[in-house]
């Protein structure tokens, strides 16, 4: 077995995803990223709770101590009241989340310019891979990429070209239906 290593997870809200069959491929390929670092030796995983990806990163997270139970769930709070600017589902799932988390990590008490960088910054430092749901790097998963790229660690990116592959290829393997 591997020796234990921490990861951390970086990615767009839904706004900047693609919708329907392209993102449930893209969740179905995040799935398998946090599924392999499990298998791997992943000890703790790292989320900034931001609506979409992170969420549904520590959603998954989550469901993988089923098969691996010894594996953590660390949520990073860039300030103390972001949680309370979600509204509705995503606020009711992130409270879920930290309520089951391993630990909840508070940055600053209050909103400061660069609260959202130093988030990244302290998971990429605590951390051996990083997963990440990218399409656009001029943004703050393209920022976090970069310090993880600086800091050497294993980079296992999905793409919104890799979606549309990987969705490519099962509808080619999608038997006909007769009519």
């Amino acid at each position: 077995m591997n020796a234990p290593f921490d990861v951390c997870i970086s990615g767009h809200r839904p706004e900047k995803l693609p919708q329907g069959s392209e993102l449930r491929v893209i969740q179905s390929l995040l799935y398998q990223e946090i599924g392999s670092a499990a298998a791997d030796g992943a000890a703790t995983f790292y989320t900034g709770m931001a609506r979409g990806t992170d969420l549904w990163a520590a959603e998954m997270i989550l469901q993988f101590r089923k098969t691996y139970p010894k594996i953590r769930l660390v949520c990073v709070l860039p300030f103390a009241e972001s949680i309370s600017k979600l509204r509705g589902a995503d606020r009711y799932l992130a409270m879920t989340l930290m309520n089951a988390a391993d630990e909840t990590i508070t940055l600053s008490e209050h909103y400061y310019p660069g609260c959202y960088r130093a988030r990244n910054a302290y998971m990429v430092e605590r951390s051996r891979r990083l997963i990440a749901v990218v399409t656009d790097s001029a943004s703050g998963t393209g920022q976090t990429i970069r310090m993880a790229k600086r800091k050497g660690l294993e980079l296992r990116l999905i793409s919104l070209e890799q979606a549309k592959m990987q969705e490519t290829e099962q509808a080619a393997i999608q038997p006909e239906s007769e009519t």
